[in-house]
């Protein structure tokens, strides 16, 4: 892989044609480091956020052993890239086949549930040949919580109801030789008490259930910061779900877990593309919606942008992006913010682009190919940069 100092330096020298992902080693590093050191738990990497294996190899470097599998596939290609890390196979519903051979041919022991026919299915996938019940499961009840505080919902889809989830609690008890409560807040929640509020409905739960829980999973959700979402340092995230799961009906040596994707990786890339012509107020550039920009068309995401030539010298306006496939769909309103004369053949750097961008690239229309290069310069926002500590006069997480 090619290492240049920055994109400007990479535009100069290869003159792509293609968009290229600019790869950040030592930003996914960094944030790797900063979870390990400073939350006050275990730190499952998100695998679905970008499941690039130089990736996974720069957050096991950096202290991240554990990885949240979402799929079959998920976990075939984790192991092959880390054969020591725990793997935790954190989807709710899940087929009789890859739970099988996620236990018995890949050491997967960690399983969450939202159902009773959920339970049914891994108790019966782990079964050995003679017909006996797994002794070593370790298995996750997941609650439906609030999605309100998040920039995007995960309240429908998955999570038991807080009037279902005493009764499911008791009944995975009897057979999980470790039992544990998790839920997801939603992707980019913007404030701290959505924990609060999740955590609120795990004492519920777990209070009526009266049954030992040796683990909570505070799922993912931790922000990064785009155009527009300003979240407050991590620190204060870390602070409060730490204060309040102290105070759960729970095990004395239970455990604290969370599944940082978006946090861990959307630093680590961005992208550099080419305006191949210009209509007005509208850009049309070499990736869009069936490429890495993906979230900036079908959710409306804002990410930051700098054009990368010297010679733009107008103030700056708003600008829309069309992709280069023939669908009207490939289009992203942003706006986004560039030099007022920029034109065809110029150059776009759009940043935060770690975190799901790569990973939902496809190559629809023959569109999709990307080169990948190494560059050193900072991303183009960072959590882990020492600049976003919230000073102790204005502790928005005290509980007093």
């Amino acid at each position: 892989m090619q290492h240049f100092p920055d994109a400007r330096s990479v535009v100069r020298a290869l003159a792509p044609d293609e968009p290229v992902i600019l790869n950040r080693p030592h930003a996914a590093a960094r944030a790797a480091r900063f979870f390990v050191e400073k939350f006050p738990g275990k730190s499952l990497y998100a695998v679905k956020a970008n499941p690039s294996p130089d990736l996974f190899r720069i957050l096991w470097d950096n202290g991240v052993t554990h990885y949240d599998v979402a799929s079959i596939a998920e976990v075939r290609l984790t192991r092959s890239v880390l054969p020591e890390a725990t793997l935790c196979f954190m989807h709710p519903v899940k087929s009789r086949g890859a739970i099988r051979e996620a236990y018995f041919d890949h050491g997967v022991r960690t399983f969450s549930l939202d159902s009773s026919d959920e339970l049914a299915k891994i108790v019966e996938a782990t079964r050995d040949a003679d017909g006996n019940d797994a002794t070593d499961l370790r298995l996750c009840v997941r609650l439906r919580v609030s999605s309100e505080h998040a920039a995007l919902s995960l309240a429908s889809k998955f999570g038991c109801d807080l009037t279902e989830a005493p009764a499911l609690l008791q009944e995975t008890r009897q057979y999980a030789d470790w039992l544990g409560v998790c839920f997801h807040v939603g992707s980019q929640a913007m404030s701290p008490f959505a924990y609060v509020q999740a955590l609120d409905r795990t004492r519920a739960a777990i209070a009526e259930a009266s049954v030992v829980i040796d683990m909570i999973d505070v799922g993912g959700g931790f922000p990064s910061v785009y155009p527009g979402m300003e979240p407050p340092p991590l620190e204060d995230y870390f602070t409060i779900i730490h204060q309040h799961f102290y105070a759960l009906p729970i095990a004395y040596n239970a455990e604290l877990w969370c599944e940082p994707g978006r946090a861990l990786c959307a630093e680590y890339s961005s992208l550099v593309v080419k305006v191949e012509k210009r209509r007005g107020e509208e850009l049309y550039i070499n990736d869009g919606a069936y490429g890495a920009l993906f979230d900036a068309a079908h959710v409306d995401w804002k990410f930051p942008v700098r054009a990368l030539e010297d010679d733009l010298i107008k103030p700056e306006m708003d600008f829309a992006f069309y992709g280069p496939t023939c669908d009207d769909a490939d289009y992203m309103p942003g706006p986004f913010n560039l030099p007022e004369d920029i034109q065809a053949g110029d150059y776009i750097e759009i940043g935060m682009l770690g975190a799901y961008g790569a990973a939902m690239k496809t190559d629809f229309n023959g569109f999709g190919s990307a080169e990948r290069i190494i560059v050193e310069d900072e991303p183009m926002a960072s959590l882990y940069d020492g600049s976003r500590t919230r000073p102790a006069a204005d502790n928005v997480v005290s509980l007093r």
